[in-house]
């Protein structure tokens, strides 16, 4: 099923782009030789010429025979990875949250502090780890005299390795929710008391930055990010889809790190962070990706909620607010999508 749901998208792009190109090689026929067919008053040979248009038999039969192929993928997809009969109401309330926030950084001394004080404060949050990838500047320093905990990485492994370290440590503290956040400053501590509630029904609750009204003036998300966030989070949600409710996830958003996990849940996650062979964590800098679509074929329950987000605080590392690594981001995460 992997390999027919990567043939389904591949061959999609390719027939969008052969209907374009068919749709825009005739109008500007029917616009130079059509009129001239009206005015004649001929109109049957307009509809012939339609009809006999170029590759108009061909494209129509293989549209035909994609939609066919997505009709079966439908119907079998209940036996592709998950199980959707799991994805119905259940309810567990967390009485006495208590909070491990995970946070990576990578030289991030212009907003490591106010972003560790933000989450500090916060009522439910107990602890903070801060894994430093091997920062050249004081960001470990300013967050240990913020209150984190500090696990300082003896080489830059990556953000993914950085999570995942992260991550592993939090099993090992006495809270019973786990949350990742950005190092940036884009995150909002106070969202917590947002998301929070939703667990009583689910796994993993995680955030979307597109709502407008949500985010703040100057933020990274470009019409471009915007977009292709969106695009990249209906093509997972069609490749675990289920035809209960038309899916058992619905996303909007790839790339938001901030969201939030039961300690019982993560526990399901904690081996498969890392790739036995090489050591490398599974993901790369496509890790959120990685890390909802392990949980959805782990039959964990995530549902996605709005949060706020802020601009930036200091310069990005990956330059991903910049159009050509957006670009070059957008499309490591579809090649993700396709292979994972």
């Amino acid at each position: 099923m992997k390999k027919f749901f990567f043939l389904l998208v591949i061959t999609f792009g390719i027939l969008f782009v052969a209907n374009i190109t068919w749709i825009v090689l005739n109008l500007y026929s029917w616009a130079t030789v059509g009129i001239d067919i009206v005015l004649s008053g001929s109109n049957e040979r307009l509809f012939e010429n339609i009809y006999y248009s170029l590759y108009f038999k061909w494209i129509i039969f293989v549209d035909i025979l994609w939609i066919i192929s997505l009709i079966i993928f439908m119907l079998q997809r209940k036996h592709f990875k998950t199980d959707p009969t799991q994805h119905f109401l259940k309810y567990n309330p967390i009485n006495s949250p208590r909070i491990c926030v995970i946070i990576a950084a990578y030289n991030e001394q212009d907003s490591i502090e106010q972003t560790v004080k933000d989450f500090i404060k916060h009522r439910h949050v107990e602890s903070i780890i801060v894994v430093d990838n091997k920062s050249t500047d004081d960001t470990a320093l300013l967050a240990e005299k913020c209150g984190a905990g500090v696990i300082r990485q003896d080489k830059n492994r990556g953000f993914a390795h950085s999570y995942a370290t992260g991550l592993k440590e939090a099993l090992k503290t006495d809270t019973n929710i786990i949350a990742t956040a950005e190092a940036d400053g884009t995150n909002n501590a106070y969202d917590l008391d947002k998301m929070i509630p939703y667990l009583s029904n689910c796994d993993m609750v995680v955030g979307t930055r597109q709502v407008q009204i949500f985010t703040q003036k100057g933020n990274q998300n470009s019409m471009m990010h915007v977009w292709g966030n969106y695009w990249l989070a209906k093509l997972i949600q069609f490749k675990y889809f289920s035809l209960h409710h038309f899916g058992i996830i619905n996303l909007t958003d790839v790339g938001c790190l901030f969201r939030i996990i039961k300690k019982e849940s993560l526990e399901k996650l904690s081996d498969q962070f890392i790739d036995q062979k090489t050591g490398d964590a599974i993901g790369g800098s496509a890790f959120s990706l990685y890390l909802t679509m392990r949980s959805i074929e782990k039959d964990l329950r995530i549902v996605e909620v709005p949060l706020t987000f802020n601009k930036r605080l200091g310069q990005s590392k990956t330059r991903s607010d910049e159009k050509i690594s957006g670009i070059k981001y957008g499309l490591i995460f579809l090649k993700f999508i396709l292979r994972y």
